[in-house]
């Protein structure tokens, strides 16, 4: 008997993956248990019905996006859970921030890892490129069969040659690509990070105040985009303690920087103090505090600060208020603008007559990218996941099997 693939959840949508491989055994992988982007907060019963929670199965989360694991707290307490190690850490600040630690515990692999065995199947990790750290794609074999998952991956990042290496030097004998499709049909800016870095650069040397920045804690490459552009102009990056957590997390025997590093400060608010001493963290405040500075002390200068709705207040309280000598840009999608959670930042800044700059590139890959990098693998088959433009912008990718939600292909 055949392998069967059935994608419960992402044929029609970006974000919410939930991806089934069968093995004739018996034996189930799912990739990803991901959250609705468009889920209301405090939504449940969210897994997709089509998922038969009676029979055991093992879980792979590809990276640590909430439209990817956000779900896991549903899945049956005796599936094992699989994903990378920094994407663990990261999975888990988000539970702790959020006060809704995670109950579920995730066995880890790492880059450098290798394949496992699942049951019958073989997994391999791959790292490759994404907004998000430790994304990984992930090679099943089981059945004398291939499947290659994407997860979220891009090539304009700053570890765009996990991928043009794969590409010059492709598994073999792909039987189904699973591929993301979350630009297709759009223009997205994809820049590569170091442009970005020279952007900000431009903007940080041109602006006589303070640059105020908008952009994910979890969105490491562009906190050492925007660090390195810091450092370049003589400026010091001042970040959040829950961005300064991330980076203590993940940082342990790598480059990436954390406090302590020159021209990085972390601005210790009463709203996350309160925080963390509500989570039992008052030893991260401690540790943090030698490397911050109090927000009254970034009234007129010449610091590159992190910003968003949250720290307005505190940031107020203390007289730091934005001005026309300064700038803000927000490094998020813009379709985020249209909610108030992202905006408010903005129009604080635009109010007081700051300059407003929209610098950022997307997470995913270009159209011309997915092409490129589906012909570079030759699989037999392309399955659409992750996209909401894959029927009309299907042409450059070989044989296509369109699937819909619950639809069962079977691996011939």
């Amino acid at each position: 008997m055949p392998l069967t693939l059935t994608v419960h959840r992402g044929t029609q949508q970006i974000g919410g993956t939930c991806i089934e491989i069968a093995h004739p055994q018996g034996d189930r992988i799912i990739l990803d248990a991901g959250r609705p982007l468009d889920a209301p907060d405090g939504a449940t019963g969210l897994l997709p019905v089509s998922l038969d929670r009676s029979l055991p199965a093992t879980v792979l989360i590809s990276h640590p996006h909430q439209d990817h694991w956000g779900l896991v707290e549903d899945l049956p307490a005796a599936w094992p859970i699989w994903t990378g190690s920094g994407s663990a850490k990261l999975i888990a600040v988000t539970g702790d921030v959020m006060r809704r630690p995670l109950a579920r515990t995730f066995e880890t692999w790492n880059s450098r890892s290798g394949p496992f065995a699942v049951g019958p199947f073989t997994v391999t990790p791959i790292l490759t490129d994404h907004s998000a750290f430790d994304a990984y794609m992930l090679l099943v074999e089981g059945a004398g069969k291939r499947l290659l998952y994407t997860g979220d991956f891009r090539r304009h990042g700053r570890k765009s040659a996990l991928v043009d290496r794969m590409m010059a030097d492709p598994p073999a004998d792909i039987d189904v690509l699973l591929t993301e499709g979350t630009n297709l049909g759009s223009d997205k800016p994809v820049k590569s990070e170091s442009e970005l870095e020279s952007d900000f650069v431009e903007l940080f040397g041109r602006t006589c105040g303070r640059v105020f920045v908008a952009w994910s804690g979890q969105n490491i490459d562009r906190t050492v985009t925007i660090y390195r552009a810091a450092k370049r102009t003589g400026r010091t990056l001042v970040i959040d303690l829950y961005t300064a957590d991330v980076l203590d997390r993940v940082s342990v025997g790598t480059r990436l920087p954390c406090a302590g590093f020159p021209n990085l400060k972390v601005v210790v608010t009463s709203g996350l103090r309160n925080n963390y001493k509500n989570q039992g963290r008052e030893d991260f405040i401690e540790r943090m505090v030698p490397n911050g500075i109090s927000a009254k002390r970034l009234e007129g200068s010449r610091h590159v600060i992190m910003l968003r709705r949250g720290l307005i207040r505190d940031y107020q309280r203390a007289g730091v208020v934005p001005t026309a000598d300064d700038a803000f840009n927000f490094s998020m999608w813009r379709g985020y603008l249209s909610e108030p959670y992202h905006s408010e930042a903005l129009e604080w800044c635009r109010a007081a007559g700051a300059e407003v700059a929209y610098i950022h590139t997307s997470g995913h890959a270009s159209p011309a990218d997915l092409r490129s990098f589906a012909a570079a693998l030759r699989p037999k088959s392309v399955v659409p996941v992750h996209g909401v433009k894959w029927d009309e912008e299907s042409d450059g990718f070989g044989v296509v099997r369109r699937l819909a939600d619950a639809e069962t292909l079977t691996i011939p």
